[in-house]
């Protein structure tokens, strides 16, 4: 990797996560909640590959194949949860979501 493309990696990193946390923190709907939070998990990954890139080792990749596995059981979990209160009638408000009493 070209140590000079590096800097451009990891602000592009920076910029996805800042991305994801204002989604995060400014959306209601949680089926965009959880497209942020993988927009932020995907620029951890990112940021992780670049610095391995950097270092000349296999540790980026490896950390970021775990955070791929992490993320993939938590949207099947965070989707089986929204599915179940779509189901219930209830509105799809993260709000309103906090708690999960009926």
């Amino acid at each position: 990797m070209n140590h000079n493309l590096f800097p451009g990696f990891i602000g592009l990193s920076a910029a996805l996560f800042a991305i994801g946390a204002v989604g995060v923190l400014v959306r209601r709907n949680p089926i965009v909640v959880f497209m942020c939070i993988e927009l932020m998990l995907n620029a951890g990954n990112l940021a992780l590959i670049a610095f391995g890139r950097f270092t000349h080792t296999m540790d980026g990749q490896v950390f970021a194949l775990i955070v791929i596995t992490v993320a993939a059981s938590e949207v099947v979990v965070g989707l089986a949860l929204i599915t179940g209160v779509f189901r219930s009638g209830r509105g799809l408000d993260v709000d309103e979501l906090s708690e999960m009493r009926e």
